[in-house]
């Protein structure tokens, strides 16, 4: 999809494309009405401010959508039909790193995961591409003591840079296509 082609959907359709790249569809409804975008840059911009602007429910929601870190499958996901199946694609990809993790290193993560989960009250959220299963396993154990208000925060950022990683996806940008056009 090209910038133009996002910025003419209707807000309804927008919406739905703005949610397979964040799974608050208070973010995605606010980007919709956002456009049009003068270009990506603005639209990433807008993105980072519109996060910032959320409260915890939006983003707890926004986590809801993803898979567990070394989970087969996709989340709760944010987007019907095509949207979903790109959507567990991309966190396939994005957590490609733990596919060819050892069994043992496998079932730490399940096991801190759960742990984090009970900690916190929502799933473990880092953005791990380009991460392997260990460097993944290291971030979640160094965060597991941390101050539930503190680790919110960082839980946030970590959705903020999958977002904008996504958004990229959502335009081609990984494909070389020229998306200010």
């Amino acid at each position: 999809m090209r910038l133009d082609d996002l910025n003419a959907l209707d807000v309804d359709a927008a919406s739905r494309e703005f949610l397979r790249c964040c799974g608050s569809s208070r973010w995605a409804r606010k980007m919709a009405a956002e456009r049009p975008f003068a270009s990506v840059d603005a639209m990433a911009h807008a993105a980072d401010a519109t996060w910032s602007g959320l409260d915890r429910a939006d983003w707890l929601e926004a986590f809801a959508a993803h898979p567990k870190i070394g989970q087969r499958g996709g989340g709760a996901g944010g987007a019907g039909g095509a949207g979903r199946a790109d959507t567990a694609r991309w966190s396939a990809e994005e957590q490609a790193g733990v596919s060819a993790a050892a069994d043992a290193t496998r079932l730490r993560l399940e096991a801190a995961n759960r742990e984090y989960e009970a900690r916190f009250g929502y799933i473990f959220i880092v953005c791990a591409t380009g991460k392997t299963a260990g460097a993944l396993l290291e971030r979640l154990e160094r965060r597991l003591p941390n101050d539930p208000d503190a680790e919110i925060q960082i839980a946030a950022e970590e959705q903020r840079k999958i977002t904008q990683l996504r958004l990229a996806k959502l335009l081609d940008k990984d494909e070389g296509e020229d998306t200010t056009r």
